[in-house]
């Protein structure tokens, strides 16, 4: 009579338990890895995304999230189309521009929930300028990096409010501000909760700067949406939907106390200003989540018409090499339900 090794008894006991199906079978347990990019650096916003990773609302739904950092929406939109990224956060225009630029792409991505319902871009001046309304605009010298949704959405702005002559200068992002300060531009274009505050950082008083936002002066253009790459979203629906449940829980809590939001920003970046950051959280909050426009039509929700009118406005603006389907670009079918979408509730009063 034979005597069986520990080793041997070991893995006769697992093969039978297995054949048994008495061992818990990985897909059971097994999160899906998901990969997310941020359109730009960790700075307060980002605490809408870094929130529900840091309260484990992505583990809760089986999801196993990872967010970088970005720089800028084109590139998001890129790398999740390159499969680089499953999902990304990225300005619409970004997104309606690679549809139309890049028709036979096999991945093309697609919005599903959009956060920023107004865009957040804006024309800055100074004060000393002269520059109160859109019309003084008219003639002047107009600077922002060539990719800024500001500057590409400019020819929007200007048939909006009737402003021709401008000449534009072109420049890397982190010298924006610093022309405009030093008077070599007359106004830019740019994010207003990212400008207003590089300005202050230059030394600029918040009174001594007008902004003209692009929502306020005729353009109701979307901002920022979450994006999934083609492939993933077909063969991760349920995960697709499981993100969007478990990121609109951390926006309701971001909103009920942005500084808690601003926490975790800071904790994935230690060097970022905290009193600095939790303004931007703010000042985006207000510009583009919270709005009018975002109660009327539900967060994370878009309308039919308007859709169509930014897909028409951009495909003229940028042209494009085919014209925009907004059927294409966006699919709100993984939205979490209407009420659980109420973030609104969250804002203290």
């Amino acid at each position: 009579m034979s005597v069986l090794s520990p080793i041997r008894r070991t893995v006769m006991v697992l093969a039978a338990a297995s054949t048994l199906g008495l061992l818990a079978s990985p897909a059971h347990s097994q999160e899906t890895p998901v990969k997310f990019q941020l359109d730009w650096r960790f700075e307060g916003p980002a605490a809408l995304f870094l929130q529900p990773a840091a309260k484990g609302y992505f583990k809760a739904e089986k999801l196993d999230v990872t967010v970088d950092a970005g720089n800028g929406s084109g590139g998001t939109v890129t790398r999740v189309a390159s499969g680089t990224y499953d999902m990304g956060f990225a300005d619409l225009a970004a997104l309606m521009e690679f549809h139309a630029n890049n028709p036979t792409a096999p991945n093309k991505p697609v919005a599903v929930m959009m956060v920023y319902n107004n865009t957040p871009a804006a024309v800055l001046a100074l004060k000393k300028s002269g520059i109160k309304a859109p019309a003084d605009l008219n003639g002047k010298k107009l600077g922002a990096p060539v990719f800024d949704a500001g500057r590409k959405a400019w020819p929007i702005f200007a048939k909006a409010n009737a402003i021709g002559g401008v000449t534009w200068t072109g420049m890397d992002p982190t010298l924006r501000e610093t022309m405009l300060v030093r008077g070599d531009i007359d106004a830019i274009t740019g994010f207003s909760f990212t400008s207003l505050l590089n300005l202050e950082a230059r030394g600029v008083k918040a009174e001594d700067v007008v902004v003209l936002p692009y929502p306020a002066h005729g353009v109701k253009l979307y901002g920022n949406a979450i994006i999934v790459g083609e492939g993933f979203l077909k063969k991760n629906p349920e995960a697709v939907k499981a993100f969007l449940r478990a990121f609109t829980k951390g926006v309701k809590d971001v909103i009920a106390d942005p500084k808690a939001g601003i926490e975790t920003v800071k904790a994935r970046d230690g060097i970022i200003n905290g009193e600095l950051e939790l303004r931007r959280l703010k000042l985006a909050l207000d510009a583009s989540v919270l709005t009018p426009d975002a109660r009327a039509e539900g967060f994370g929700a878009v309308s039919g018409p308007r859709l169509s009118l930014m897909a028409s406005q951009v495909a003229d603006a940028f042209a494009t090499k085919e014209r925009i389907n907004p059927d294409a670009v966006w699919n709100g079918g993984f939205l979490p339900a209407a009420a659980e979408r109420n973030v609104f509730a969250a804002a203290k009063k």
